[in-house]
């Protein structure tokens, strides 16, 4: 083995459903190892712990020479999806048992009545009611019927439940009856997994705060299973540091952290490829970008302004929301293995099923018999005919034709070309309209963002998004694949907290508002000791989410080190009404604000890992030609077009489309009037006119 005099090793490990990605870097060399291995849907965690130990013996060092290691997990979001979480039971007060399952009272959708609701995370046998009240100022009604806990807690063993969440009336006011009743739930069942909602969730809307708590009570079991096998495998590895796991929010933390809060790990694995277009950007000046990361089954997007994703405090997941600050990745049933198929008005439809890995695309050869987006583009030419992955995976292009011609043709009437082309057509448009979603729909014109295209599949259609949103740059980084993975690495340790304060912003609330500040305050800095040590230096960000008086929906305010005085309090109240007018179109000048949520963000940032040292090739663009085929494009038809080899592009090469770039993980499409160039670090930058141009046909 190759020892170095100080290694310093960072490695991040993004787990998905279909493979586990692993990219180490040496921080004293600039140095990196990549590994790809196939997920085990089994025991998650064995694919991990095989991944760090091959991508530790690729990279020739020690394995105690790791000083950081983070992972990067779908493992929560996948088991609310497939309805996996641990049998679940819930404690509420008298008469709100059925908060979770009344929900809003809607359907889930409104012109189909044989579409069931969502299963609640917790069964209603398994859900009990005891006797107490808070008012919503956190005065008490109803003492605590502690002998009713007890009997329910009696009844919850009787159910075999693993998990109980404890969800008590405006426990956000005030918690004591949660604790009490977590207190008795803990001396009698001490082996049972517990939380309450007032230290998941301490905000006001009950259902939101009874799903959310219940969700996360659900996945404990679970995660902490998978996270003790984890941590002890990598103990058993020789690293001596304590992994950290990525949040949905961007920050990376302990296992501990996520044990108490499970729902914080959803989409942590799309995150760190957010997290990953951020530093990529640091890294060119570029603080604008639309993340389109485009795989298999999916396609994940995010916005990125001035350098700082956008985020989102409520998602759904499995029907329910769940309440949790998250990087703002909107995802769509849009991949390479998207099915094409046609409605009962025979119109052709593309996704969101998904024919996933096996049997995959027919142009694979697995046995897959529905026409997919990578079948489309494959027929028109835009993906090697012969082979991906660098030549270890064959490629079927009668299969491909065959099922285009046998599943759309007859029905579409229309022809093999056209009926691909329409696939491909139709995922592009899916996708734009995810775009919107992130941008157009907030108030952003996408065309002042570049596109960062990953994913497997990004770079196929990254250009075909982009001149259709107006968008000119697309920017292609050197390893699309493993972006989530890299951008692991960039994860600061960051921790969010929220409390509720519903008081009208005026100078008569300001000490309870403060009040409420100084609480966040605490908490935060007992979570930054366990999570970075007494003496940390982390960074204090402050906010207060604000509606005017009778709004169901808020917007959040920065507030300057989290203190208020009257003119800091006036200021907000017109910053509101600005905000308020650009979002919205209109403001209230003369209607009362409320104030709703205090928020505080608790980040310690960490020294970013060094850029790869990217190795120009010694060759002329001429040089990087792999082949010549004919490829079809909207604007020409079929059209003999050059295919380069990436990895021989010299720096500062400049393609004119139309052209192809391949490269093991991906394939970049350059449409005609597009231009590419390499940059010294490795990047591709393609310049798109946009198709509603003058002169554009």
């Amino acid at each position: 083995m190759r020892r170095f005099p100080v290694a310093k090793v960072w490695i991040g490990i993004d787990t998905g459903g279909t493979f586990t990605d692993l990219v180490l870097c040496e921080m004293t060399s600039g140095r990196y190892t990549y590994h790809k291995l196939p997920t085990t849907t089994g025991d998650p965690a064995k694919a991990v712990l095989d991944g760090i130990a091959e991508v530790i013996e690729l990279a020739e060092l020690p394995r105690e020479s790791v000083e950081f290691l983070v992972l990067g997990t779908t493992l929560g979001t996948n088991a609310v999806l497939e309805g996996k979480t641990a049998r679940t039971g819930m404690l509420t007060t008298t008469g709100f048992r059925d908060v979770i399952e009344l929900a809003r009272q809607r359907r889930p959708h409104y012109f189909n009545l044989d579409i069931l609701k969502p299963t609640p995370p917790a069964a209603r046998d398994c859900r009990f009611e005891v006797a107490e009240r808070i008012a919503p100022d956190g005065t008490e009604v109803m003492p605590l019927d502690e002998a009713g806990v007890r009997a329910a807690v009696a009844k919850l063993r009787e159910k075999n439940v693993e998990a109980v969440a404890v969800c008590l009336l405006h426990s956000y006011a005030n918690p004591a009856h949660e604790r009490a009743a977590r207190d008795v739930v803990k001396e009698l069942w001490p082996e049972a997994y517990l939380c309450t909602s007032s230290d998941v969730l301490p905000e006001f809307r009950e259902f939101e705060r009874f799903a959310t708590t219940t969700v996360n009570a659900s996945l404990m079991p679970i995660m902490d299973r998978y996270l003790e096998r984890f941590e002890r495998g990598v103990a058993d590895l020789g690293i001596k540091i304590a992994p950290r796991v990525m949040q949905s929010n961007g920050g990376a933390v302990t296992p501990g952290a996520v044990r108490r809060l499970p729902v914080n790990t959803f989409f942590s694995g799309p995150a760190g490829g957010v997290v990953g277009s951020v530093g990529l950007g640091s890294e060119l000046g570029i603080g604008n970008l639309i993340t389109f990361d485009m795989g298999g089954t999916s396609t994940d997007v995010c916005l990125i302004r001035d350098g700082e994703p956008a985020k989102k405090d409520l998602r759904e997941m499995g029907g329910f929301p769940v309440r949790t600050r998250t990087i703002d990745v909107h995802t769509i049933g849009a991949g390479g293995g998207s099915i094409a198929w046609v409605d009962a008005g025979g119109l052709l439809k593309v996704g969101p099923q998904s024919a996933g890995a096996f049997p995959g695309p027919a142009a694979y050869g697995r046995g897959g018999t529905k026409p997919t987006v990578t079948d489309a583009n494959v027929v028109l030419g835009r993906l090697n005919p012969k082979s991906l992955l660098g030549g270890r995976m064959r490629m079927h292009v009668d299969r491909a034709r065959k099922v285009i011609e046998d599943e759309l043709v007859p029905t579409l009437k229309v022809d093999l070309v056209r009926a691909a082309a329409g696939i491909i057509e139709i995922i592009n448009v899916n996708m734009m309209g995810a775009v919107r979603v992130i941008s157009v729909e907030q108030g952003v014109d996408p065309r002042d963002f570049t596109l960062v295209a990953f994913g497997g599949a990004g770079p196929l259609h990254a250009a075909d998004v982009a001149r259709n949103m107006g968008i000119r740059k697309v920017l292609v980084p050197p390893r699309p694949g493993l972006l989530s993975a890299l951008g692991l690495l960039h994860a600061d340790v960051r921790g969010d907290f929220s409390l509720t304060r519903l008081l009208v912003a005026n100078a008569t609330n300001i000490k309870a508002l403060n009040d409420g500040f100084a609480e966040l305050r605490e908490r935060g800095n007992t979570w930054l000791t366990g999570e970075a040590g007494k003496n940390a230096k982390a960074g204090f960000v402050w906010l207060m989410d604000m509606r005017y008086l009778g709004q169901n929906y808020e917007l959040s305010l920065a507030v300057k080190d989290g203190k208020l005085d009257p003119k800091s309090l006036a200021k907000l109240i017109a910053e509101y009404h600005k905000r308020h007018h650009a979002i919205y179109g209109y403001d209230m000048p003369g209607h009362a604000v409320e104030v709703v949520n205090l928020r505080l963000v608790v980040t310690v940032e960490r020294k970013a890992p060094t850029h790869e040292k990217h190795k120009a090739a010694r060759t002329t663009v001429a040089d990087a030609v792999i082949e010549k085929r004919k490829v079809w494009f909207p604007e020409t038809g079929y059209v003999t077009t050059p295919v380069y080899d990436r990895d021989k592009l010299p720096v500062n090469a400049r393609i004119k489309g139309p052209a192809i770039v391949e490269q093991m993980d991906t394939t970049t499409v350059v449409p005609p009037r597009a231009t590419l160039r390499n940059d010294k670090l490795g990047y591709l930058h393609m310049e798109v006119e946009p198709l509603h141009v003058k002169g554009a046909n």
